[in-house]
């Protein structure tokens, strides 16, 4: 049984393909640089998008492309509150409207379970 088995190879960790004909695809080496003086490399497809800003490897922090390439920035919108939702929907006048109507309905206990509670509770 000896005889048979193959000893130093790691059974489906290596392929035994030589790579004579095998073409690889393109490829490009882009550096970057961080801001505590770390310089370091990756390969990246010949046709990838390389991203302007990379972690550097060695500790965290936000490096830059050593080629002078910086990404353009984004226009961003700010974000809608529910007050702006409410503005595209009503006016200040019909706002006031409404609280002022919603207020009545309150005070005269007939809006809100709180408040029906409370005139049931003194009227027995």
């Amino acid at each position: 049984m000896a005889d048979r088995s193959l000893r130093g190879t790691g059974l489906g960790a290596k392929s035994f393909e030589d790579e004579a004909g095998v073409e690889f695809a393109a490829r490009r080496e882009v550096g970057f640089d961080c801001p505590r003086q770390h310089h370091f490399s990756l390969t990246f497809a010949a046709e990838a998008e390389v991203p302007a800003v990379w972690e550097c490897p060695r500790c965290g922090a936000e490096s830059l492309r050593s080629d002078g390439y910086r990404a353009e920035a984004k226009e961003e919108k700010p974000a809608r509150t529910h007050w702006d939702m409410l503005r595209e929907r009503r006016s200040i006048a019909e706002l006031e409207d409404l609280l002022a109507e919603r207020l009545d309905l309150l005070r005269s206990g007939e809006l809100g379970p709180n408040y029906a509670g409370m005139n049931s509770r003194k009227s027995a």
